[in-house]
């Protein structure tokens, strides 16, 4: 199969033979899901300065924070419930066994970037509930951050107290 190649045209003609028919039928399919050979799906979410990663595997509903319960991490109700919501939206609460890793913020920016990760992993396991997670905004990135603190005052936007004399 060794043919001479003496330009660059006779180059293309001999790789348009050699390329092998199963690369066309290949193709990447947007609407499928993306899992790793253990049958997860990984996603990160993000809010403030938090950072969440998350994989979700079918199971009986547990959700695991830094190796904790979730009743033990987020201690707030309000809390749990911000976590909860992708999956009680998406009718799939008690379905996934969720695994979430996060680092930095606090707690509530914690819990927002645990809720953007959670629905981030459902649609990559489940293209189809993007339908149902977008119009609640759980898939968008909320990008309200603290304002960075500004020299000469004593906050970011706070000025000292004005005196005539």
């Amino acid at each position: 199969m060794a043919e001479d190649v003496k330009s660059f045209g006779d180059l293309k003609s001999t790789l348009i033979k050699a390329k092998p028919q199963g690369q066309a039928a290949q193709a990447v399919d947007p609407g499928a899901s993306k899992r790793d050979a253990k049958g997860r799906a990984y996603a990160t979410g993000r809010r403030k300065n938090a950072v969440a990663r998350v994989w979700i595997k079918p199971g009986k509903g547990v959700i695991t924070i830094n190796g904790k319960e979730e009743k033990l991490y987020f201690a707030r109700p309000v809390l749990r419930m911000i976590v909860r919501q992708p999956l009680i939206a998406a009718a799939r609460d008690g379905q996934f066994d969720v695994i979430v890793t996060v680092s930095g913020g606090g707690l509530s920016g914690q819990a927002g970037a645990v809720r953007h990760g959670i629905s981030r992993a459902l649609v990559n396991y489940e293209p189809a509930l993007r339908a149902v997670l977008k119009p609640g905004g759980f898939l968008t990135r909320d990008p309200r951050a603290v304002e960075r603190k500004k020299y000469g005052r004593p906050k970011a936007r706070r000025s000292f107290q004005f005196s005539k004399r």
